[in-house]
């Protein structure tokens, strides 16, 4: 019988995956393993120097077993502790952190999401702890404000997001009008072709509200396609070559000029909540968008997807 390798993937030759679990699972074995990774990563590559902010100097550092939850290495000249977690959102958490990474896996390798009851089950812990590892991982480390401005074709388009009048008691119905788009919530997006996407939740579909953040994020001189929405009027004024697709006419594509990459997005979106989370308040509706933008602009990376968030942890 031949040796077993032991450095192969465990997975299939035909698997469209680029990092399995049982790969996950061999490179962060244990809590150890993520507190050293978490250790080298903030403060010595090579797990034995760092800089000690009280000596001002790089100085040799151990760590000591100590029967505390906050886990530190210390410094061999002064004795100043360093904390690897500290400042991060691990800090001060009482969950361990091989179930934080194993989280972001989770996150990170879903294609619709994965629910906090789904995270309690796979975790070992309450709801309440994996609620709140979730919307960690969604609102700080999966947000979208440091990937810089998009360029070249845009698309712009906007959604509502709220349950349907007739599922609606009879008294909120009434309250909000029956039908249309009373009690939603409006989300506005933009994407590039073959790019990155943004989206999040706005007040209103207004110009006032929509025009600057069309300036925020997309560069001058940028090609904008968007539906015959009244609240793009201004595009060419601020430098924006605009076409419209007329979808009041039945016209839903003509030339290269369309929303259908938006559209599809909101597709995703959509099919996630109604999917995975059932339902979604207005007060976290932004967090999720987070996770589906993250995934959506990452979703060629494989394991560097997870990578990156982290990093973006490691970050304090």
């Amino acid at each position: 019988m031949p040796p077993v390798n032991r450095n192969k993937p465990e997975r299939a030759k035909s698997s469209e995956s680029q990092y399995s679990l049982m790969e996950f699972m061999k490179e962060f074995p244990d809590d150890a393993t993520c507190l050293e990774w978490l250790w080298r990563t903030r403060h010595s590559t090579d797990g034995l120097h760092a800089h000690c902010p009280k000596c001002d100097v790089e100085r040799p550092f151990k760590r000591y077993e100590t029967t505390q939850q906050r886990q530190s290495w210390t410094c061999n000249g002064c004795g100043y502790h360093l904390h690897p977690m500290a400042g991060t959102i691990f800090h001060k958490s009482s969950t361990s952190l091989h179930l934080w990474f194993y989280a972001m896996y989770l996150m990170t390798s879903t294609r619709c999401g994965i629910s906090a009851k789904q995270l309690e089950r796979e975790l070992g812990v309450t709801y309440k702890t994996a609620w709140r590892i979730a919307s960690k991982i969604r609102k700080v480390l999966m947000t979208q404000n440091d990937d810089g401005p998009l360029k070249g074709t845009i698309e712009a388009d906007e959604m509502y997001v709220g349950g349907k009048a007739k599922s609606m008691h009879t008294a909120n119905r009434k309250r909000l009008g029956g039908r249309g788009t009373a009690g939603k919530t409006p989300v506005f997006g933009l994407v590039e072709r073959q790019g990155r996407v943004r989206a999040e939740t706005v007040p209103n579909v207004k110009g006032v509200t929509l025009m600057p953040r069309i300036v925020k994020h997309v560069i001058p001189a940028s090609t904008v396609y968007t539906d015959e929405m009244g609240a793009y009027n201004k595009l060419t004024r601020h430098g924006y070559t605009h076409a419209r697709v007329r979808h009041t006419e039945k016209v839903y594509v003509r030339g290269d000029v369309h929303v259908n990459t938006m559209e599809g997005f909101w597709s995703l979106v959509k099919r996630g909540i109604g999917g995975v989370y059932h339902s979604v308040s207005a007060k976290h509706l932004q967090g999720y968008l987070n996770e589906y933008a993250w995934r959506y602009n990452h979703r060629d990376d494989g394991k560097a997807q997870f990578e990156q968030l982290l990093l973006r942890a490691a970050r304090p």
